[in-house]
């Protein structure tokens, strides 16, 4: 997990001694910029990976933190001198030295793309796949961007029309099969077409569980890699961008399928690329879908540091503090912390009054009701958690309402297992409040409709449910059949 850089920005103080130089602020052209983000993104890298926050390498170096973050930010750029010791501080045999040299030099080419950012998440994945052309498991692909969440690479969310299908196959074809050192830059087409394809990908595969959905994305996401290394340093960011969108979206669909351990891997990479394409949405989904995880594993420590992370990533956003305020409750209920379960749930909901126009430019799907949901149904679960922990059917009361004010939120296009995930959330949080009847009554007509083979988030909730049902006193044939029917469900 990554630290959690430390305090607020202050104003930096004049060292106390003479340190090395560093050059002012950069104003400088876009490719320019753009090499001196990607040292920064380096920076950070190694840093993280020695295990020391900005505020300790500051200190290594004689510098108030905030001239780290400049760094990390590449609005200030280091003297060689600067750079040769972060280097030899850092371990990072001569990588930032390297970095450092060819952004002063200009070279338009940038730097080399270090070997960690194009390695795929999913190592031998293609290995038993046919030839090109792949069946794009999509027979009818979004008109326009943005769709599903996904921002057109290159235009943001301004509005962009998505290639039919037979173009958007063609497309698809000739971008994976292009030599990839000799490929031209990404163009507006095909970047339209590639995160088309995602968001239908993405659709197809939560919709109807297809096996091959998250293969297809992982296979397109490795010819995006591949046109990294020989890609203009100052035109790679619609294609980091696209690495990040389909890492994440791979993580997705193996969390649905329950390969956990795979998705993590996804989602771990997926932070990486959206950090190097200043992509905040992204960088908050990864890691909200990591706090899953770790939840699901037990693991509230890592579930709370992966949700503070959260706060870090997209400042001063409202709707990013929210979630991280709603993940850090999840968090706090596994403990059975029930001050600190209630304090976050409250703080989340008091973000959502100040969501404005810039936190809609961040992400494509924000919208007031959108974050309510997202709210409310964590609130729900981290309620009857620390209820279930503690044997508080008040608190169990709290959660049935945020429950089904995240069913009454849901759209009409949501998908039926959304739809169920929180009925069934309503039912266990009934059981939770000691009023097993009433949560029996409400799952009947829901349970008869649903078929075997959900998403693995829904299933382990049918399994939650079950488990509390079982302890339920008496043997009522309703509360057996029931039970059966939520085993049944949840293979």
């Amino acid at each position: 997990m990554h630290r959690t850089d430390t305090g607020a920005t202050l104003v930096e103080d004049a060292p106390p001694t003479a340190p090395p130089t560093l050059s002012a602020d950069t104003t400088t052209d876009a490719p320019a910029a753009d090499s001196w983000r990607t040292f920064g993104a380096r920076l950070r890298h190694w840093r993280r990976r020695a295990g020391l926050t900005q505020a300790q390498l500051a200190t290594e170096i004689g510098y108030d933190h905030t001239a780290v973050s400049r760094l990390e930010h590449g609005t200030r750029r280091p003297t060689p001198r600067v750079a040769d010791q972060l280097d030899q501080l850092l371990g990072a045999a001569g990588d930032l030295s390297a970095t450092c040299h060819r952004a002063e030099q200009g070279e338009q080419a940038g730097p080399p793309v270090p070997a960690g950012l194009t390695r795929p998440p999913l190592p031998g994945i293609t290995a038993d796949l046919p030839p090109l052309p792949l069946p794009l498991l999509v027979s009818r692909p979004p008109a326009r961007l943005p769709d599903y969440g996904m921002l057109c690479p290159l235009h943001g969310a301004v509005g962009c029309a998505v290639p039919s299908a037979p173009d958007l196959a063609a497309l698809h074809l000739a971008f994976c099969t292009a030599d990839p050192l000799t490929a031209p830059p990404l163009d507006a087409d095909t970047a339209h077409a590639l995160a088309g394809l995602l968001a239908a990908h993405l659709r197809a595969g939560e919709a109807h569980g297809h096996p091959d959905t998250a293969t297809a994305v992982e296979r397109t996401l490795r010819a995006v890699l591949a046109r990294l290394p020989g890609t203009p340093a100052g035109r790679r960011r619609p294609l980091v961008r696209l690495a990040a969108e389909y890492a994440h979206a791979a993580g997705v669909l193996r969390m649905q399928q329950g390969r956990n351990a795979t998705a993590m891997t996804c989602f771990d990479r997926a932070l990486s690329w959206s950090e190097l394409a200043d992509d905040p949405a992204t960088q908050v989904a990864a890691l909200s879908d990591m706090g899953n995880l770790a939840r699901l594993d037990g693991d509230p420590g890592s579930a709370l540091g992966y949700a503070r992370e959260i706060s870090r990533v997209a400042p001063g956003r409202h709707w990013a503090a929210a979630m991280s305020q709603v993940s850090q409750a999840r968090a706090h209920a596994l403990t059975g912390d029930v001050r600190q379960t209630v304090r976050h749930v409250g703080r989340a909901r008091l973000h959502l009054d100040h969501i404005g126009v810039r936190d809609e430019s961040d992400a494509p799907w924000l919208s007031i009701a959108s974050m309510q949901l997202r709210v409310e149904a964590g609130a729900a679960a981290a309620l009857r958690d620390v209820a279930a922990a503690v044997d508080d059917p008040r608190l169990a009361l709290r959660a049935v309402s945020a429950a089904r004010t995240a069913l009454r939120l849901l759209g009409p296009h949501q998908l039926p297992s959304s739809r169920l995930l929180f009925t069934v959330r309503i039912a266990d949080c009934l059981v939770c409040a000691h009023d097993p009847d009433s949560a029996i009554s409400l799952l009947g007509p829901a349970l008869e409709s649903a078929t075997p083979g959900l998403p693995a988030l829904v299933a382990h909730e049918l399994r939650g449910l079950r488990d509390r049902l079982a302890t339920q006193p008496g043997r009522r044939p309703e509360l057996a059949e029931t039970t059966r029917r939520l085993t049944e469900l949840a293979r």
